[in-house]
């Protein structure tokens, strides 16, 4: 199923949120056999790796073997976080398809997360930005740029944030010449009532430039959340297999929703994600064995496909 029949693009990201929270290094090659499953399960877009320096999180010490790797898959976008420029550079010049970069609409969780006042990482990303530019005029492929507003739907250290504030910071972004902004609950504060003004003020905001969803799942609102940035047009969501996740800097964050429920939730709708149910489910075998100590979430890996179960239909290519 390529692109043009889908609905909804659901992007993992449990290779990145979910192991940045785990310290014991999981094998270089586990990794790469997680993104080929998931890869061959339909997943189209998967958040490898993470160009921090090693010495910061040792985990992400093989992102340029994991990306090298994981750019061998076709069809695959494959995509890293990249906290500042240096991070950008490495990503670059692997020819990694999209890098993500993150800022937080709170200023105290943007200082202890990457340690600078919110302008100052608006500064960097314009440098990022023209870095890919620059790439790209000299004959590269041009590298997208996602660019996450963490604790847009609120923060463990200042509590609601205003929705104008997500507003101008994504209006910054897309100014910046951004590919994609992502709109996260990075510690699972958000409600679907606030999810729906909050996203509709950031849509009408940034006109053309594509908006997706990352929730956290720390309460309980995950899918409900999903469900109503659905209702505002949103058709790009962040997951996590199993519901690995969380912030290192954000006191209470828990995992990320569900991959395997949010693809069984879409495909109930009727909304094609092109991911095999079944297949999706096996690739959770990987993470048992890496992490024995972890907790798997996720109700579908637990009751199974409900009896007679039909996928969403594909639709016939015109």
């Amino acid at each position: 199923m390529n692109a043009a029949n889908i609905d909804v693009l659901v992007r993992e990201v449990g290779l990145r949120d979910g192991l940045q929270m785990v310290a014991e290094f999981f094998p270089t090659d586990q990794k790469i056999a997680w993104i080929r499953a998931e890869a061959a399960a339909g997943v189209r877009e998967i958040e490898v790796s993470s160009f921090v320096p090693p010495k910061l999180i040792p985990q992400f010490a093989d992102a340029e073997a994991v990306v090298e790797a994981a750019l061998q898959i076709g069809g695959l976008t494959v995509m890293a976080l990249v906290p500042n420029l240096r991070g950008a550079e490495r990503g670059l010049a692997l020819g990694v398809h999209k890098l993500d970069f993150v800022m937080s609409v709170s200023r105290t969780h943007n200082l202890k997360n990457v340690r600078r006042e919110r302008e100052e990482s608006l500064a960097d990303l314009r440098r990022i930005v023209a870095a890919r530019d620059a790439a790209a005029a000299a004959g590269g492929t041009r590298t997208q740029i996602a660019a996450g507003l963490s604790t847009a739907l609120g923060c463990s250290y200042e509590g609601a944030i205003a929705v104008g504030d997500v507003c101008r910071y994504a209006a910054a972004l897309a100014e910046a010449g951004v590919d994609e902004i992502m709109v996260a609950d990075t510690v699972g504060y958000a409600d679907p009532a606030l999810v729906r003004k909050a996203f509709r003020a950031v849509l009408a905001e940034v006109g053309d430039v594509p908006v997706a969803a990352h929730f956290h799942d720390t309460r309980g609102t995950g899918l409900a959340n999903v469900v109503a940035a659905l209702d505002c047009g949103v058709r790009r969501f962040d997951a996590s297999l199993a519901g690995l996740g969380g912030c290192p800097f954000a006191p209470g964050a828990t995992g990320n929703i569900v991959m395997d429920d949010l693809c069984f939730m879409l495909d109930s709708m009727g909304l094609r994600t092109g991911v095999d149910l079944s297949r999706l489910l096996a690739v959770r075998e990987i993470l048992a064995r890496q992490l024995p100590a972890a907790e798997m979430r996720g109700a579908l890996a637990r009751a199974g496909l409900p009896t007679g179960y039909q996928p969403a239909p594909q639709r016939v290519p015109a």
